[in-house]
């Protein structure tokens, strides 16, 4: 396996389904993986180290690493109506100056967070709190902390722990732009060279193709890697965040990507992107 592509995604149905084929050398002339599991969060991280050849990562954090690694135009997660949530205690909770907890400074989520905050808390909020994602719910409810940013499969189970959506921001960033979520990014060490990089992309697209060819011939996968994910909910994931854009990014999705990353620049939350710097090779 020397020659073989350090790779590593999370172990969420999405990904585990489109790289199924891919990873399971049942793509044809496509490099060999060597697959590492690991939440986006590590990923983050392993990407501004310059660690593993090819990472899926959050949109949010492509400006301090676009030098290092090429964005695939296939291969990540955009959607709508699959928004991050901030969650209250109590319903229509002013959050100036009040303690928010996130999963990630560095995410789409915290991003989106802040972009609607600039309009909707002009008194801006207080302490942003960083906390892991399985925490955040608990200690709204018990009141450590006075609103939470939550994703994935939270937006199915909040109610369970007695909580009020406060706002969406899925839902404001659709409403302004009219574009989709940009949330998770598939991206490849530029060190590879232009036509390994291509024939990594062509890969990544014919294993969604097979994917939604045979979806069946991933589930023990897809499965054994969601664990107490129940198979319905392992559908309802797959079929909200591998779509027409994990295939191919394509204009909606490249602006998508551009939109949140210029306006987060502009709020001072990024660093600007180059002209060029999402052109692929």
């Amino acid at each position: 396996m020397t020659d073989a592509l350090q790779i590593a995604y999370s172990p969420c149905p999405n990904d585990t389904f489109a790289f199924h084929a891919l990873a399971h050398g049942r793509v044809p002339g496509a490099p060999a993986l060597d697959v590492t599991f690991a939440d986006i969060d590590i990923t983050n991280g392993m990407a501004e180290r310059g660690e593993f050849d090819v990472l899926k990562v959050s949109y949010a954090v492509l400006p301090w690493v676009l030098e290092e690694y090429a964005l695939l135009p296939c291969g990540g997660a955009l959607g709508r109506g699959c928004g991050p949530l901030v969650l209250t205690r109590e319903p229509g909770v002013d959050l100036t100056g009040k303690r928010v907890a996130v999963p990630s400074e560095r995410s789409t989520a915290y991003l989106l967070f802040r972009l609607w905050a600039a309009e909707a808390v002009p008194g801006g909020v207080g302490e942003i709190v960083v906390m892991p994602f399985h925490e955040i719910m608990p200690a709204v409810r018990d009141g450590k902390i006075d609103a939470g940013l939550v994703i994935h499969e939270a937006r199915f189970t909040y109610q369970e722990y007695g909580l009020h959506s406060l706002a969406d921001m899925g839902e404001h960033w659709e409403a302004t732009t009219g574009l989709p979520i940009p949330l998770g990014a598939i991206i490849a060490k530029r060190s590879l060279g232009a036509e390994r990089l291509r024939t990594l992309a062509d890969s990544v697209r014919t294993s969604v193709r097979m994917a939604w060819e045979d979806p069946e011939a991933s589930r023990p996968y897809v499965l054994g890697h969601a664990q107490e994910m129940d198979p319905a909910v392992a559908d309802q994931h797959i079929g909200l965040y591998v779509n027409e854009f994990t295939a191919n990014l394509g204009e909606d999705g490249y602006a998508a990507v551009r939109g949140l990353l210029t306006r987060a620049a502009a709020e001072g939350l990024v660093p600007a992107l180059g002209p060029d710097a999402l052109a692929f090779v």
